[in-house]
C-alpha cells in the first residue's frame, strides 16, 4: 500500500506511520516542521512538507497514495479561540478528503474520538449511543465527522470513521499525570466508581490499519478501544501494583477543585497560560467511559490483544526508562 499519515509528528500517528512502515507500506507523512520528523525520516518514511489548511501542500501530499490516515488534530490547548479548533478539527478534514480524491486515492480513514458522545449515561455505548459534545474539542471533533461525511459522499471516497477511546502506551504524556498521582498516592476525586476504558497504542495502530484496509469497513464508524473495562480505582490498583506501591486510599470530594479549576481558568487562560487545575482534569474523575467494540470486532476483526495490567506495565517501564517518572 502506498499511504499518507497526517499527524505523523504526533504519540498516534508516529507510531502508525512506523507501524505501516515496518509492515512493508510506503508511508508518506505530512509534518509541518521537518526538523520534527526526522526520525521518521531515518525509519524510511517519506516526509511532505505542509499545512493542513493549505490546500495545495494537501494536493502534493496526497498524490499517489491509495489511503489517507488523517490522524492530526488540535487537542486541548489553554488559549486557542474556538476559530482554531475548527479550522484543524472540522475544515481541514473537507480539505484533506477533496484532497484525496482529487489525488484519486481509495479511501480516508479520519480519526475522531469517543469524547462525541460526552459522558456516557448507560455504559457500555456503541456507535449509535447520543452524541453530546461537552467541550470545544469535543464539539469540533464531531463537525469534522459531519463535513468527512457529506465530503465523501459528494466525492465518491470510500471513507471510515474511527473513534479511539484513552490512548496510552509507551511516549503518550496525556496519562503520565494519572500515573504520577498513583505513584505519589495523591488522593482520588469523588468516589472512584466511574468506568475508564483505555486503549493500548499497538492495538489502537492495528485497528486504524484495518479502517484502512478491509472491505467492509467504507462508509462505517467504529469505535476503537481496549478489550477491558475499569473503574477508576480498579485502574488506579493496577497502576499501583505495576509501580510496587500502595494504591491512594484517601478520597477528596469533586467540588471545591472544580471551583478552584474555573477559577485558575477565568485567570491563566486569556493570557494564554496552561492553568495549575482546570476544570476539564477534574471532569476526568466524575464521567464514566466505558465503550462496545463489537462493531468492529465482527465486520472488520478488530480485537485488542494488549491487556491492561501488560500495557500498565509496558508503559510505565516506558516512563522510567525516560525519566519521566
Amino acid at each position: 500500500m502506498h499511504v499518507l499519515v497526517t499527524g505523523a509528528t504526533g504519540f498516534t500517528g508516529g507510531h502508525l506511520a512506523r507501524a505501516l512502515a515496518a509492515r512493508g507500506d510506503t508511508v508518506r507523512a505530512l509534518v509541518r516542521d521537518p526538523r520534527r520528523a526526522a526520525d521518521l525520516a531515518s525509519g524510511g518514511i517519506e516526509l511532505a512538507t505542509g499545512d493542513l489548511t493549505d490546500r495545495a501542500a494537501l494536493d502534493r501530499a496526497a498524490r499517489g497514495v491509495q489511503v489517507i490516515y488523517h490522524i492530526a488534530a488540535i487537542y486541548r490547548q489553554a488559549g486557542l479561540p474556538d476559530a482554531a479548533y475548527r479550522a484543524v478539527n472540522a475544515a481541514a478534514v473537507r480539505s484533506v478528503i477533496e484532497a484525496a480524491a482529487s489525488a484519486g486515492a481509495r479511501r480516508v480513514v479520519h480519526c475522531s474520538t469517543v469524547g462525541v458522545h460526552g459522558d456516557v449515561d448507560h455504559p457500555p455505548a456503541n456507535e449509535d449511543a447520543p452524541l453530546k459534545p461537552g467541550d470545544i474539542y469535543q464539539v469540533t471533533k464531531l463537525e469534522g465527522e459531519d463535513l468527512a461525511r457529506e465530503t465523501a459522499a459528494r466525492s465518491g471516497i470510500e471513507l471510515t470513521i474511527a473513534r479511539p477511546s484513552g490512548i496510552y502506551g509507551p511516549g503518550d504524556r496525556r496519562l503520565l499525570k494519572l500515573f504520577k498521582n498513583v505513584v505519589r498516592r495523591f488522593p482520588i476525586l469523588g468516589s472512584g466508581q466511574i468506568y475508564y476504558h483505555l486503549t493500548y497504542i499497538d492495538d489502537l495502530v492495528e485497528g486504524f490499519r484495518l479502517c484502512g484496509e478491509h472491505p467492509a469497513a467504507a462508509g462505517r464508524t467504529y469505535i476503537l478501544a481496549g478489550g477491558e473495562v475499569t473503574t477508576l480505582v480498579e485502574l488506579m490498583t493496577l497502576i499501583a501494583g505495576a509501580a510496587g506501591v500502595r494504591p491512594p486510599s484517601l478520597h477528596l470530594p469533586v467540588w471545591p477543585f472544580w471551583m478552584a479549576g474555573a477559577a485558575c481558568e477565568a485567570v491563566c487562560v486569556p493570557f494564554g497560560i496552561e492553568p495549575p487545575i482546570y476544570r476539564r482534569r477534574v471532569d476526568f474523575f466524575t464521567k464514566s467511559r466505558a465503550f462496545d467494540i463489537t462493531r468492529a470486532r465482527t465486520e472488520i476483526g478488530y480485537e485488542p490483544r494488549v491487556g491492561l495490567r501488560d500495557g500498565i506495565a509496558r508503559t510505565l517501564a516506558w516512563y522510567r526508562e525516560h525519566g519521566w517518572l
